[in-house]
């Protein structure tokens, strides 16, 4: 803190009196958040090296130790571990270093429904794109998906899944009204959006009696869809297209999903229509969206979704006809609006995660 943030009376270019106190939580509150987005990087870099993993596996170690283990430099390797303890992403006792089980969970085990360590790979994506971004303030505001860095993709793909292979066939399906019964029996599902595919292939694994169909306009999404369904052996029951959520084949499905793309959408009751008209008389549209809070206040939630949207999910709907941009805190009454308008008549809110709403629409 320089001594001007000291002064009893510091101004501003206006002349308004600011309050050094406000002003330096406010600084304190900024650096708490650079370091945060520095450190950020070193996530990344934990993850791609396997750190993370051998830091778990191995128990205890040196920096030495786990250069070795990981093959890395072990200079750079016991820097990145002391970041690691400097951000409480690790433990550190007489020049060993360790994970706790919470830790582990969160940061080196794919399979854990708190594994967020690939989440810094959005974070990542949203730099490399500032300058695309800058851009886009300064023009129309457009930049579709494609346009982004391949972090995003990759970042999006490694962040949801395990909060759909958590939450998907446990507690989101049972949700529904009637769906998880037609699933057992033999249903047809599409997935609007689909990305790469990680939703759809958890339905055919849960359920081997049923046909589904995944659809994007992202062609290189769609091939790792398929080589994702064929690693997984469902190829058999699930087929993947490039096609747009306002203009993709297929009718009489008993459940259309869509997990977290209607608000970036440009035109989402020109496509929330479409869906409908591709259900059959009793089907299904489960969607999900980010939660929101009841009022624009300070809290993590909030700064996450509003940033990620400034970068991803406005840029996204701006790039489309349509006119409309709901953005990724567009909140269930907008939502509502939108089923609403498009047709459904009975909409609710199924259940919901710490971050996300499971909504339901009916014809």
């Amino acid at each position: 803190m320089n001594s001007e943030t000291n002064r009893t009376s510091v101004l501003s270019r206006d002349r308004v009196p600011v309050d050094p106190d406000a002003l330096r939580a406010f600084m304190e509150r900024f650096a708490a958040d650079q370091a945060a987005t520095v450190h950020a990087a070193t996530v990344v870099i934990g993850d791609q090296l396997g750190l993370y993993r051998a830091l778990a596996d191995d128990g205890p170690q040196t920096a030495g130790q786990l250069a070795a283990a990981t093959g890395c430099q072990p200079r750079l390797v016991g820097e990145w571990l002391n970041a690691q303890v400097a951000s409480a992403y690790c433990e550190h006792e007489n020049g060993s270093y360790w994970l706790t089980p919470e830790q582990a969970a969160c940061l080196a085990d794919p399979s854990s429904p708190t594994y967020v360590a690939s989440g810094s790979l959005v974070i990542s994506s949203s730099h490399k794109d500032t300058e695309r971004v800058r851009e886009a303030f300064l023009g129309n505001g457009a930049i579709s998906w494609h346009e982004h860095h391949t972090d995003l993709f990759e970042g999006t793909r490694r962040f949801f899944e395990p909060v759909y292979r958590a939450n998907l066939v446990a507690n989101w399906v049972p949700a529904l009204e009637d769906v998880a019964d037609k699933l057992e029996t033999g249903a047809r599902v599409a997935d609007v959006g689909c990305g790469h595919g990680a939703p759809l292939i958890l339905l055919a694994q849960a359920y081997p009696g049923s046909t589904f169909a995944g659809y994007d306009y992202h062609a290189e999404s769609i091939e790792a869809a398929r080589a994702n369904a064929a690693e997984a052996g469902v190829s058999d029951r699930v087929t993947f297209e490039v096609a747009g959520a306002d203009d993709f084949g297929g009718h009489d499905f008993d459940l259309v999903c869509v997990f977290n793309a209607l608000h970036e959408w440009g035109d989402p009751i020109r496509a929330a229509r479409h869906i409908r008209e591709s259900l059959a008389p009793d089907g299904t549209w489960m969607f999900t969206e980010p939660l929101t809070d009841d009022d624009l206040v300070p809290s993590v939630r909030a700064r996450t979704f509003y940033s990620v949207s400034t970068f991803v999910c406005t840029p996204s709907a701006l790039s489309q006809d349509g006119g409309e941009s709901l953005g990724a805190q567009a909140g269930e009454g907008e939502l509502r609006r939108v089923v609403t308008a498009a047709g459904f008549s009975r909409f609710r809110r199924a259940t919901e995660t710490p971050s996300f709403m499971v909504l339901e629409a009916r014809p």
